[in-house]
């Protein structure tokens, strides 16, 4: 595509990649994505804050042909989605400078070999004039990476906020505007890549409180024009609160677990709380983790796989214990044939969850009617847990 215009002196500069269905190796991007770039012009000069997947290179350099100078490239993550084609922009332009965040210099040189005189760390806070046009830098460690940063462009009161507030979504739509298919894509986007950081999020989003913001332009995904939304979102996603929610991920071997599960959901379901079932043999990982932005309560259900839990319950307890979700309460429910340890061995995979662990439910073979009465008191403690949780008690 080409450079598209935000408001005067400002520029879209990225590449939107409609056919991207896998991120990282990890994060699934049904509806594509696309890598932001931004140019800002002054009236002495001019700066592009970050740059574009090194695999839309050439889109980027076609973007830049009538730019004749360019002073800085502002550098706010040094992931290669951000900052892979900078070597190259570096060679079109002999005289610009890198500004990024003093933990950002070193990692520059190591990713993408930079060369350290070409580099200028800027401190938190530091602000920069490019004629009628002020960058201020912000740092904002570990949203995601130890380096990162945003910057607010003053005359503008627009937030270039790098993968924070981001969406991978790919469409010719330069800004959000109030499309609720937007901000449920930037859901998704901050419960697999920003939730494991949420409290430090919720510090830095006090700290922009006190700015004035008309756009908030992120790294991935459309331009917020209205900025509030997406503002809300995530004071909502960042704090304690969780709804009446369980998220039930499970497998089932031989049919055991799928009758206690089966038993559990119609349970929970009587008792007024509401089930997100996710069987792991065909789920989206990434609506799954979109699940725990808000539930209250997980319930694990896995048959015994050589005396341990299934592979696909492990994978999916460690991806939520890496997320870190705000989860009040844990449960495990699950079948053996003649011995497990599945229960003990999921326990220790879900250190980082500050949760409360609730009483496992564990049957030989095929559940009967102690295994019934057994799921039926974990249903009633969720409920409990829930009703006393949402009361405020």
């Amino acid at each position: 595509m080409k450079r598209r215009r935000v408001c005067s002196g400002v520029r879209w500069l990225g590449a939107v990649d409609w056919n991207r269905r896998l991120f990282e190796s990890l994060t699934p991007t049904p509806n594509g994505t696309s890598y932001n770039a931004y140019l800002v012009r002054g009236s002495k000069k001019n700066a592009l804050l970050d740059a574009v997947d090194p695999l839309f290179e050439r889109t980027l350099m076609s973007q830049l042909e009538t730019t004749d100078r360019l002073d800085y490239v502002v550098c706010q993550h040094v992931e290669q989605d951000h900052s892979g084609t900078i070597p190259t922009v570096l060679k079109k332009y002999e005289q610009a400078v890198v500004l990024c965040s003093p933990k950002a210099k070193p990692m520059l040189v190591d990713h993408l070999g930079i060369a350290p005189e070409r580099i200028k760390t800027v401190e938190d806070d530091e602000t920069l004039s490019l004629g009628g046009k002020t960058l201020r830098f912000m740092h904002m460690p570990w949203v995601h990476w130890p380096e990162t940063m945003v910057t607010y462009l003053a005359e503008d009161r627009m937030l270039f906020s790098c993968d924070l507030f981001g969406s991978h979504i790919a469409g010719t739509d330069l800004f959000a505007g109030s499309d609720p298919h937007i901000l449920d894509a930037a859901k998704h986007y901050y419960a697999e890549i920003m939730m494991p950081y949420r409290k430090k999020i919720r510090k830095y989003l006090k700290r922009l409180d006190a700015l004035e913001i008309n756009y908030i332009a992120p790294s991935h995904g459309p331009i917020w024009d209205q900025p509030q939304s997406i503002l809300r979102a995530y004071d909502n996603w960042t704090s304690d609160q969780v709804s009446n929610t369980v998220v039930l991920p499970y497998i089932s071997m031989h049919g055991s677990t799928q009758v206690m599960v089966d038993y559990l959901v119609s349970a929970l379901a009587e008792r007024g709380i509401k089930v997100l079932l996710f069987e792991l043999s065909t789920a989206d990982i990434g609506k799954f983790a979109m699940a725990l932005v808000d539930a209250a309560t997980i319930v694990i259900g896995t048959p015994t796989f050589n005396v341990g839990p299934h592979p696909s319950v492990v994978s999916a307890v460690y991806l939520a214990n890496a997320l870190r979700p705000k989860l009040k309460h844990a449960a495990i429910i699950g079948s053996y044939g003649w011995g497990t340890k599945a229960t003990d061995q999921l326990l220790a995979l879900m250190a980082n969850l500050d949760v409360e662990f609730l009483d496992p439910v564990s049957c030989k073979g095929m559940p009967r009617a102690a295994t019934f009465s057994a799921l039926d008191v974990l249903a009633d403690l969720i409920r409990d847990k829930h009703a006393a949780m949402l009361a405020g008690v």
